[in-house]
Formats: structure tokens, sequence, C-alpha cells
């Protein structure tokens, strides 16, 4: 399944429209005011589905998970000299980026990859392409990706 991420242009919050192949909105998310960022994700029909909270006041930087309202894990940046890496507590999943932090990939624990994610250039807004390999991981995996972005723009 392939996702394709884009910031929405002239927005006070981070927000965002999520698309698949076919070009058909299949996730929305909408920037909240916070201490942080904090992200809520929406599915087509405007229920909520997610939610990526920036915990504040840390060493490195971490992003509590939510599926609906129940909390399932956390993200955390991890110390690295070239390369970002991030890893996730909850589904032993982690996340290795290039020295450009442009491509990401996602692997479990046994190494096989779960997703790649690789930032296109020359768009008036970070816009991402994910490619996931397997359709149930599709919201994990964009919860990743916002964690990721939200990361870099805390800088």
């Amino acid at each position: 399944m392939k996702l394709l991420f884009k910031e929405r242009l002239f927005s006070w919050f981070d927000s965002y429209d999520i698309y698949n192949e076919s070009g058909e909105t299949v996730y929305t998310v909408e920037g909240q005011l916070a201490w942080g960022h904090c992200l809520k994700i929406f599915d087509v029909n405007g229920n909520e589905i997610g939610t990526v909270k920036e915990r504040v006041f840390t060493f490195m930087p971490k992003f509590e998970i939510y599926l609906g309202e129940n909390y399932i894990g956390c993200i955390s940046k991890e110390f690295s000299l070239f390369t970002p890496k991030f890893e996730i507590d909850y589904n032993g999943w982690y996340v290795e980026g290039d020295f450009f932090e442009w491509d990401y990939n996602i692997l479990n624990s046994s190494g096989e990859n779960i997703a790649a994610i690789s930032k296109e250039l020359f768009n008036w807004t970070d816009t991402y392409a994910i490619d996931v390999y397997n359709q149930e991981d599709a919201l994990s995996v964009l919860m990743l990706v916002l964690a990721i972005d939200a990361e870099k723009c805390s800088r």
C-alpha cells in the first residue's frame, strides 16, 4: 500500500492530508493547540482514530501514541552521530534514517521492512511517500511519520 503524506499549505497548526495510490484522502491530521505537538488523526468519516502527542521537557524527543483514547506506547529519538534512529516501545519496531534525514525504514525486531518513507523534494510543503508492506500497519506507520516530522520541525 502506498500513501502520500502532504502538509496543507497556509495552516496555523500542523495539518495534513494522507492520500492513497488513487489520490483519495484516507486520513486527515489536525494539529491541536498544546505544549509541544499534538496531532489528531481522523478517518475518512471524520472519526478520531489516533493521536500523536509530544512529551515536553525530555532530554531526547519523545512522542506518546494513542489509538482512539487508549495509550499504546512511546516513540523516542535515540542519540546517534550520523543517522537518525527512533525506538518504538510497544511493537518491537525501530526506525533508521539516512544521513540527510529524507529517507527512513521502519523495521521489525527481526530486521524485516515494515515500511519505507521518502521525502519528496521540491514541494511547497512537507511531502512524504510511504510504502507500507502490510495494509494493517498503515495507521501505526502514519503515526511514526508524524512523530518524525514533528521532531524535525521542533529543532
